[in-house]
């Protein structure tokens, strides 16, 4: 046999000659194309591993699973790992990879059916999906009334004998191809072989016919975070970085399918396809305060338990019933806490929300990678207009934005400035919009680079906030690689100074919150492991400095912050719920569900009854923005916006909590407005186009 003949035998096969790259359509940032909106929801989950949806993406995609939106998840990996399938208590059984993927097959079924209220051995309709390049995957079809759930497994295999990671060398190696695996009892027969073009071509395909309004990934960039060795190794996370190495490289090519497929669909003056995208943090979760209460928690655990199945159940499929180390209670025992939150990577409002000059509400946000304007169709309508195109692809979710005092807006981005393998450009960088006239059109893009001095590095900073103080300067934040935060400041004339980092020993989540106070000064918190880090300029007009820290106890999410009626900054948050470590690696615990009220220094104040969980948000009338002592309107001028524990959207306001049980669901976090009718919350659906609510006292929804 040839040398040749060897490696093609191999599940991850090599080439003495790369092949030449081919090279595809490209993102344009201009703007002013067309936008091929249909409202028809779908969501697609792309996903590294079965079980990864369980664990990080829930309980989002369980919420709009039962609003009634059909779900299509693909698994690129099959999940086969050693072959090992674990029993607790019992002796192991040789090792049997297509047994082991077959398993994990039958537990997403399981699981999916017990999500749609059916029986767990509800019997789905299994068939072969032909793909772009003539491969095939297995499809498994499962409809309940107008609910429906499909699941495509593509099935590369996770590991090989060259390369014990394939598809992070996939995604890193010109050379290389990774051969599918067979699961038991599968309809696929026949393996196929990819390499990096054809895994995104199979996956643009696959947009291109489902699609998606709603696009779930795993996290491209992971935090830059080390654990000692042992906790590494035990918790599966690749060197130096706060998650599974395949998980980072399925991101990576989901994110660089996305691009493919805006590229494609506008090459020849198409429309650009209307999603939205949401990236999930990994294992991650393990290292900060868990964002989730013990009620939102048990529901998502419980979704495992049908998935882990048991070796005893009748269920059918010859290779086993389940990923059984997974099941039972073992999701809320283990120590590794993964089960235990949400988060995702691009945290914020979606969309931002700002007042028009005649009044209306205009909605900024990011629909097929690009950034987009929605503009209410009348002043009050809560009705919404076509999007506007406004460019500068391709762009993480969140948006900062901010007006100038004379009224323009400027609007602010992440960038997949470079997004591709095989070593080439992979590489983010900050850019901004600005306003030319008081609500009229934009100038170009403008880049404004990155905090960080390598691509390795500056993949790892998070979305821009930024806020306008009253002596014309703007202030632009970002976490930084380090988990610091790092700041650009533009000056009254529209100069930008160079990138510096804020003074501090703070490492903080992603989520930054930003205000101006009664004295016109300037306020940053993010939060850490044991505390809300503050920076604050001490006058007007001055740098910021880090305040010091352990006066305020760890928020679980993103803070709010309001400047109270008698000038005082309070933030209002959850945190975790008190309970006992058993030893450092014990990464439990829950977030309590109630609400706390602190002023910046520290001093606790009377809470507010908001229990729930997930970001909160807040706003005060633009009359008592900024406003001192007992005239301005205080607190009965403040909005506090987020989810109660069934995920529902309310609003307290004037002493009242109101709760939306109409409409589409919202995505991510709503972004509060308050208007001279009273509060109005503007808030993404799955049908990836704004909606508008606006509680008055007496109603509910």
């Amino acid at each position: 046999m040839t040398a040749l003949a060897a490696a093609a035998s191999t599940t991850l096969t090599s080439c003495s000659v790369p092949a030449p790259r081919r090279t595809g359509p490209v993102a344009d940032p201009a703007p002013g194309m067309p936008i091929a909106t249909s409202r028809r929801a779908q969501l697609m989950q792309i996903l590294a591993h079965p079980d990864d949806d369980l664990y990080f993406m829930n309980p989002d995609a369980q919420q709009i699973l039962d609003s009634g939106v059909p779900l299509v998840c693909v698994y690129v990996t099959a999940g086969e790992h050693n072959g090992m399938n674990h029993i607790p208590g019992r002796d192991d059984a040789p090792a049997d990879k297509g047994a082991y993927s077959s398993a994990r097959h039958q537990g997403l079924r399981q699981a999916y059916a017990s999500l749609l209220g059916l029986d767990k051995f509800t019997e789905w309709q299994k068939g072969v999906a032909t793909l772009r390049g003539d491969r095939r995957a297995e499809i498994n079809t499962l409809a309940d009334g107008n609910r429906r759930v499909e699941l495509i497994f593509l099935n590369l295999a996770m590991h090989a004998p060259r390369r014990w990671m394939a598809l992070p060398s996939l995604w890193h190696d010109r050379a290389l191809s990774v051969r599918t695996a067979i699961a038991d009892d599968s309809p696929v027969r026949r393996a196929d072989n990819y390499d990096y073009d054809e895994l995104i071509d199979v996956l643009v395909g696959l947009m291109e016919r489902y699609r998606p309004t709603v696009i779930h990934t795993l996290d491209p960039d992971p935090d830059i975070q080390f654990s000692d060795e042992a906790t590494r190794k035990r918790d599966s996370e690749q060197p130096g970085f706060s998650d599974h190495a395949d998980h980072t490289a399925v991101a990576s090519f989901s994110w660089a399918a996305m691009v493919r497929w805006v590229a494609e669909s506008t090459k020849d003056g198409g429309g650009i396809p209307a999603f939205v995208a949401t990236a999930f943090r990994g294992y991650y979760n393990r290292h900060w305060p868990k964002n989730l209460p013990q009620q939102v928690i048990e529901r998502k655990a419980a979704n495992l338990v049908p998935y882990g199945g048991d070796p005893d159940w009748e269920c059918g499929n010859s290779g086993g019933c389940g990923d059984y180390n997974v099941g039972g209670g073992r999701p809320l025992t283990n120590k590794k806490g993964w089960v235990r939150s949400t988060h995702h990577r691009y945290p914020g409002p979606r969309p931002a929300v700002a007042t028009d000059l005649d009044g209306r509400l205009v909605a900024y946000g990011v629909l097929g990678l690009r950034a987009v304007r929605w503009r209410e169709t009348e002043r009050g309508s809560g009705i919404w207009g076509e999007p506007d195109d406004l460019g500068g692809g391709p762009l993480a979710p969140a948006l900062g934005t901010t007006a100038l005092s004379d009224g323009r807006r400027l609007i602010f981005a992440l960038r997949f400035s470079g997004i591709s393998g095989h070593r080439g450009g992979n590489s983010r960088e900050i850019v901004l919009l600005e306003q030319r006239t008081p609500g009229g059109e934009f100038h170009a893009w403008r880049g404004l680079g990155n905090p960080e001095r390598s691509d390795g590095r500056g993949r790892r900073i998070g979305v821009p906030v930024a806020v306008a103080a009253p002596d014309g300067q703007v202030h632009l934040f970002v976490r930084n690689a380090d988990k610091g935060v790092s700041t650009r400041v533009r000056d009254a004339n529209g100069g930008w100074s160079t990138w510096r980092a804020l003074d501090g020993d703070a490492e903080v989540q992603d989520g930054l919150t930003t205000l101006v106070d009664g004295a016109g000064r300037i306020h940053v918190f993010g939060t850490g492991h044991d505390t809300v880090h503050h920076w604050a300029q001490d006058a007007r007009g001055g740098p910021l400095h880090h305040r010091p820290a352990d006066r305020l106890p760890a928020a679980v999410d993103r803070p709010a912050a309001l400047v109270g009626a008698d000038g005082t900054v309070q933030l209002m948050y959850r945190a975790e719920a008190p309970w006992k470590r058993e030893g450092p690696a014990d990464a439990r615990g829950s977030a309590a569900p109630g609400t706390v009220v602190f002023t910046a220094d520290g001093k606790r104040l009377a809470g507010i009854r908001f229990d729930g969980y997930g970001p909160l948000d807040a706003v005060a009338a633009p009359e008592a923005a900024g406003a001192r002592g007992p005239k301005s309107a205080g607190p009965r001028g403040h909005a506090v916006v987020g989810r109660d524990l069934h995920g529902r959207i309310q609003v307290h306001h004037n002493g009242r909590l109101l709760t939306r049980t109409t409409g589409p669901m919202s995505l991510d976090a709503p972004a509060p407005v308050i208007t001279g009718g009273g509060p109005t919350v503007v808030g993404m659906g799955p049908d990836a186009y704004p909606w508008s609510w606006s509680p008055r006292p007496g109603t509910a929804g």
